[in-house]
């Protein structure tokens, strides 16, 4: 039987990850001349050679290239059941950690918080607020016991669960003159000289250029482009200019100093999804405040802007 452990692995991604026996050796704690040693050992026990080694470089052989991959799932998987099993008995004495998208937390985490703390006053709750991007990544890694933000890079160990549907608009000054029409306001009432629009990172941008039939870019018209919400907020203070935001987005924050109009022709939405990695159970407390946030979406879904998702 193989006698390959977990310190094979890690070892040898270690060395990948910093392309020298020195720094992986390093990074590990351990001496070269054990690292070396550990590397041969698991050389043998497959029968491959994963590394060629120059006096100046190392460098993966081609089946170290397509087995890095499958150690890196296999370490990740297995520090995933760790911090899961740690996140369940840190949730049972009292902490649950969470990550959701800024609108999120102001709409739809704080009142449900509210609400969670009155009968349950002693569960430490840490909280943290980003981009799609990083939700998902935190999720995956096991770093929260899960998300609320829109679906941007769908990886297939996450589960979304569609909770919400939030309707996109324009965001502008009240004296703008698109404010001034007595029609609904449409796509095609949009001029990308004046516009502002979220970079392709963030959920809110991805989902904008999926829909080439806006028409945004008009005739490859460049436009200017802000990274977060924060950002955007900055430059929508220049004379003039408008943005496109989903409802929740536009009615956080600062946000709220400029007009919301609903765009038409045609209707679109940003799903907010509940993410969570396949599989992964739930301690009784961290069940708890997951039935309190979807007692209170259903609550925010009376808006005239926001609504359930479609099921």
């Amino acid at each position: 039987m193989r006698k390959i452990t977990l310190r094979h692995l890690r070892s040898f991604l270690a060395v990948v990850e910093t392309g020298s026996f020195t720094l992986a050796a390093a990074r590990l704690f351990q001496t070269q001349s054990t690292l070396t040693a550990t590397i041969q050992q698991f050389e043998e026990e497959i029968g491959l050679k994963l590394f060629e080694r120059t006096t100046r470089r190392v460098v993966l052989t081609e089946d170290a290239i397509k087995f890095q991959s499958v150690a890196e799932k296999i370490i990740r998987d297995f520090d995933n059941a760790l911090n899961d099993l740690e996140a369940i008995s840190k949730s049972q004495q009292g902490l649950i950690r969470i990550a959701v998208a800024p609108s999120m937390a102001v709409h739809i985490l704080s009142p449900a918080l509210v609400a969670f703390r009155q009968n349950f006053p002693d569960v430490k709750i840490s909280v943290q607020d980003a981009g799609s991007a990083k939700i998902e990544r935190a999720v995956l890694d096991g770093e929260v016991d899960f998300g609320l933000t829109s679906r941007l890079h769908n990886y297939p160990e996450l589960d979304y669960r569609p909770v919400l549907q939030d309707v996109f608009g324009v965001v502008m000054p009240h004296d703008h003159p698109l404010s001034k029409l007595k029609r609904p306001l449409q796509w095609s009432d949009l001029s990308s000289d004046a516009f502002i629009g979220l970079t392709s990172d963030t959920g809110i941008g991805a989902l904008l250029e999926s829909y080439p039939e806006i028409s945004l870019g008009k005739n490859s018209d460049p436009y200017d482009k802000a990274s977060s919400t924060t950002s955007l907020y900055a430059m929508l203070r220049l004379s003039g200019k408008i943005s496109v935001l989903p409802a929740l987005a536009a009615e956080a924050g600062p946000m709220q100093e400029f007009l919301f109009v609903q765009l038409n022709e045609p209707v679109i939405t940003r799903e907010i999804c509940l993410i969570t990695r396949q599989l992964r159970s739930f301690s009784p407390n961290t069940q708890r405040i997951l039935d309190v946030l979807m007692e209170t979406i259903a609550k925010v879904s009376n808006t005239k802007t926001v609504f359930p998702a479609r099921n």
